[in-house]
This record gives structure tokens, sequence and C-alpha cells, in this order.
């Protein structure tokens, strides 16, 4: 059994497919042990996404393949060739859109549930997603797009990654009295 943390950000919330993204996570049979509505601080954005230069360069890195895959011109769009500050950007962006509206924080816990909770999602880039992953039904968001408006992916929900990244995430989001242990019906019915 695992526990990870799912973010329903800004965008899921503004378009009204909060209850669809949650009833998803639920019917595969995973448990929410807690949830709450959070508008982020800068402070909490900061905390929640990495700013290691490994990260940075990495996302500076892969805006730079996007651009030369769709022929944008990244000096004119960015200012700059350089990864690092390219990256430093895309995070800035990423912290306006987590503080731009309300937020559902999750904990889902299940087997497996942080692999199983990626797959459901999808690719982080939308365009990317399959069919049948939350962000490939329910956004077409490239990252192209998002970066000639200057901002971050619209790509409707988070999932930590690791499970390491879980466990410092939802103690980020979490205080221990906010979590609940409770017995879902099946449980109960078959023992598990």
């Amino acid at each position: 059994m695992e526990q990870t943390l799912v973010l329903i950000k800004p965008d899921a919330i503004k378009r009204g497919v909060a209850g669809e993204i949650i009833s998803r996570f639920e019917k595969s049979g995973l448990k929410i042990t807690a949830v709450k509505m959070v508008h982020a601080t800068r402070e909490l954005a900061e905390k929640h996404y990495p700013t290691t230069n490994e990260w940075l360069i990495k996302v500076g890195k892969n805006t730079l393949s996007d651009c030369d895959k769709y022929g944008i011109d990244v000096k004119a769009n960015f200012g700059t060739e350089d990864p690092k500050t390219i990256g430093k950007k895309v995070w800035e962006w990423n912290l306006e859109f987590l503080m731009s509206g309300p937020v559902l924080a999750l904990i889902l816990e299940g087997n497996h549930a942080i692999e199983n909770v990626r797959m459901m999602v999808g690719m982080t880039i939308p365009t990317l997603a399959v069919p049948g992953t939350i962000r490939g039904d329910y956004s077409l968001e490239s990252t192209i797009s998002a970066n000639a408006k200057g901002r971050a992916v619209y790509n409707l929900v988070h999932a930590s990654g690791s499970h390491d990244e879980a466990k410092r995430e939802i103690n980020l989001w979490f205080k221990p009295s906010e979590i609940f242990k409770y017995k879902r019906l099946e449980e109960y019915l078959y023992g598990e």
C-alpha cells in the first residue's frame, strides 16, 4: 500500500472537471485519505516545485528541443538560449499557474498508488497523453502553445513521481491530523 499526492490544478477547477477526475481515481479502487481546497501561496508553490540545477537545465533543454522541433525562434521568445535560464522562466510560470486559483489537494492510497496514478494521469504534456488518460481525455495543451503565451502548460493535475517525492509533497501539503485512516466497503467485504 502506498500513498501519493495529487493536485487538481486551477485549470481543472475552472473547467469544472475536478469531480470527474476524482471519480476516476475512486472507481479504480484508490482511497482518498485526505482532501482540501487550497489557494497556494508563493511560499508553498516555491516549496512544491524543485529548483535544482538538474531540474532547471532538464526543463530548459526540453523547451529548446520543442522550439527546434516546431521551428520556434528561442532567442526571440525567451531572450536567451541558456537552458538553465529558460528552465528558471518555466519554473516561474509553474509557480504563477499554481497560485492562479484554487487547487484541490488529495492524498490517494492503494496498491502501487504512485505508479497507477501516474498512468491514469498520462504524459505531462497533454498533446502527448494517450486517450483514456485524464490529460489525454480532457486537454489538448502543448508546450509550444503555452510558451507562446508566456505561461505554464495547463495540464489539469499533478501526481507525485516517486516514493521520495510523494513523501515530501504529502508533508508539504498536509498536516498528519488531516490524513484519515478508514476502510472502503470492499475492504470489509473482501478482507483486503
